[in-house]
């Protein structure tokens, strides 16, 4: 019993660390699982995004590091030309505090 509960424990905790968002940029929407609109100002973005030079500091709540190649990614994202046709709207911040949800209902797409 003890060691069943040890697993669950630990099955539950890894999940939560396999949030980070280490990101691979497609060259084609149908490679991508999620469609990323970049807006022009902070106020419409659904997450402020921070460029993190670090993989070990990359996270679910919009801190990205951008890998090389797509088998390393754990989202591959896609950069579309029009608003209407992105899942999420993303706005690239200068500072790493910034970072987070503005609009948490699309978190979904990062999961």
């Amino acid at each position: 019993m003890k060691k069943a509960l040890l697993t669950v424990f630990f099955l539950v905790a890894f999940s939560f660390v396999s949030f980070g968002q280490k990101v691979y940029a497609t060259k084609y929407a149908s490679q991508a699982q999620v469609k990323v609109y970049e807006v022009k100002y902070e106020s419409q973005a659904d997450l402020l995004v921070y460029k993190v030079s670090y993989e070990s500091q990359a996270n679910n709540d919009g801190k990205w590091y951008f890998v090389s190649y797509e088998s390393q990614a754990q989202k591959k994202i896609y950069f579309v030309d029009y608003e209407s046709q992105a899942d999420v709207k993303v706005y690239f911040v200068k500072y790493e505090s910034q970072a987070g949800w503005k609009n948490r209902s699309k978190m979904h797409f990062f999961r």
